[in-house]
C-alpha cells in the first residue's frame, strides 16, 4: 500500500468515529463548559467536525500561520445542530479526500510548515503532520466524549463499547 492510500485509509476511520460522537451532540450546548478554564463545547465539536480541513491545507499549502501578525484569516462559524456538526464534517472530509486524490507520495514527503506570528513552531514532512493532526483530532474526539458525559449525553462506541453503547466498533 502506498503512503497517499494508508492516510487516506487511517482518515476514513476516524472521519466514522468522529461522524458518531457528532451525532451525539445536544442542542443548546454551545457554550457549555465544564470548568472556566475549559474550552466551551461547541469550539470543541466545530474542531472535531472540521479537523479534516487541515489534511487539505498540510497538502495543498507549504504553510499555515495560526496566529498571523495581521490578524487572524480564518474564523470558525458557530454551529448549534448535530446535523450541522456532521455537514461540516463532511465537507471538511470532501476537501481532504479531493486533496489526497491530487497527490502523489512523493509530494507528501515534503516538509510542510506549521507557523505562530511567523515563526516556525513544527516542520516536518507532510505525511507525518498528517499523522499528527489524526492524534490531534482523536484527542479532541475523547475530550469530547467526557463533555458528553459530563452533560448527561450519550458516548458512542468509538474504539470499543461505551456505557451507552455497547457494540464493539
Amino acid at each position: 500500500m502506498n503512503l497517499t492510500d494508508f492516510l487516506l485509509a487511517e482518515m476514513n476511520r476516524e472521519v466514522e468515529r468522529s461522524r458518531r460522537a457528532l451525532e451525539q451532540v445536544p442542542e443548546g450546548k454551545h457554550d457549555w463548559k465544564p470548568h472556566d478554564k475549559s474550552m466551551a463545547f461547541g469550539y470543541l465539536a466545530n474542531m472535531v467536525a472540521t479537523i479534516p480541513m487541515w489534511i487539505g491545507m498540510q497538502i495543498n499549502q507549504n504553510e499555515l500561520d495560526i496566529a498571523p501578525k495581521d490578524g487572524p484569516k480564518f474564523e470558525l462559524t458557530r454551529i448549534e445542530t448535530s446535523a450541522e456538526y456532521i455537514e461540516a464534517l463532511d465537507k471538511a472530509v470532501a476537501g481532504a479526500r479531493e486533496a489526497f486524490e491530487k497527490t502523489s507520495d512523493d509530494h507528501l514527503k515534503t516538509n510542510w510548515q506549521l507557523k505562530a506570528g511567523g515563526n516556525v513552531v513544527a516542520e516536518a514532512p507532510r505525511y507525518e503532520m498528517i499523522q499528527d493532526t489524526f492524534g490531534h483530532w482523536a484527542h479532541h474526539r475523547g475530550q469530547m466524549t467526557v463533555y458528553l458525559r459530563l452533560m448527561g449525553a450519550k458516548v458512542p462506541a468509538i474504539y470499543g463499547p461505551s456505557a451507552d453503547d455497547k457494540e464493539f466498533r
